[in-house]
């Protein structure tokens, strides 16, 4: 493996485009691959446009020794949307005889009763989207264990940093918010702690299981910034924008009732227990096999509020 051969990226979201470019930096060989070209893409980079749901697209990935799944369906229509995508990565992988890289989140686990998530917990979801995930997470283990495939799953939580302002409960309606002196929106307790992951690790990590033949045929929880409550990362916020910032905690029962006639809000509703319990990821698996890694909490923040006050004013 290593860094020898072509790296190809399915994806040019935030975190597609981050780890684009940190391949890039690496002297790795980039091809991204996505249905529109993104509006900005780390020089040196390859583009093939390509629809994975279309059988054609696997010669998007023609020459690669390493494919990411970095792929999103819209959060109202994952169970409609996402299998698919994941199965065009897939087919693109078993085509090249590729490692296949796959980012996934932590749904799958469903509640843990505020146990730490690792590695080895079971595929455990109660909700429609965390089934959706689990059972994409055994298809694509039962395609290794068939010998179609070279899998390594990378796993992270909310996601922030520059570039993310919508999809995500660390977006917009926290850092634009905190900058514009209104109050940052959330579900569920504030004062319970509750792992957030920051994009260029994400897409640092994902590196790491495309270049370190160690990490094929695993899953692992991608390092990140320390662990805190959402109420101290606030506090971080508000150091950076100079002013406190409120938090107005919108009622479990209220993001059900506007979730009847909002389905981005029906399929926020049903996550909302990873708000009501310690959500902690444990990251120990991937620094014991890798290194300490991950951006410090007070740097990841001030790097996304620099973003926020200097992007352009439409994001």
């Amino acid at each position: 493996m290593g860094e020898d051969g072509l790296h190809v990226v399915f994806g040019t979201g935030q975190v597609g485009s981050a780890l684009a470019a940190h391949l890039t930096g690496l002297g790795v060989a980039v091809r991204a691959v996505s249905r529109h070209r993104p509006p900005t893409l780390a020089a040196g980079v390859d583009w093939r446009a390509a629809d994975v749901t279309d059988p054609e697209a696997a010669a998007a990935a023609e020459g690669a020794s390493v494919v990411y799944q970095c792929l999103n369906a819209p959060y109202n229509q994952w169970p409609e949307r996402f299998p698919a995508l994941q199965r065009g990565v897939l087919a693109a992988a078993e085509d090249t005889g590729a490692l296949l890289v796959a980012l996934e989140n932590l749904y799958g686990y469903g509640p843990t009763g505020g146990r730490p998530m690792t590695e080895d917990l079971p595929l455990a979801a109660t909700t429609v989207k965390g089934r959706t995930r689990a059972a994409m997470t055994a298809e694509l283990l039962a395609a290794a264990d068939a010998g179609r495939v070279r899998v390594a799953i990378g796993r992270a939580s909310d996601f922030f940093g520059a570039g993310v302002t919508g999809g995500s409960t660390l977006g917009e309606r926290v850092f634009g918010n905190a900058l514009a002196d209104k109050r940052a929106d959330f579900i569920g307790n504030p004062d319970l702690p509750h792992t957030y992951s920051y994009v260029p690790d994400i897409a640092a990590g994902l590196a790491t299981l495309g270049t370190d033949a160690r990490a094929a045929g695993q899953v692992w929880h991608l390092p990140g910034p320390q662990t805190v409550t959402t109420r101290a990362l606030l506090e971080l916020i508000a150091g950076e924008v100079g002013h406190p910032v409120a938090v107005r905690s919108v009622p479990k029962l209220a993001v059900r009732a506007l979730g009847l006639v909002n389905p981005m809000l029906r399929g926020l509703a049903e996550m909302a227990y990873q708000f009501d319990q310690l959500f902690i990821l444990d990251t120990s698996k991937y620094e014991a096999a890798f290194g300490a890694a991950g951006t410090p909490l007070a740097d990841a923040i001030a790097a996304t509020i620099e973003w926020y006050r200097t992007r352009p004013s439409t994001p």
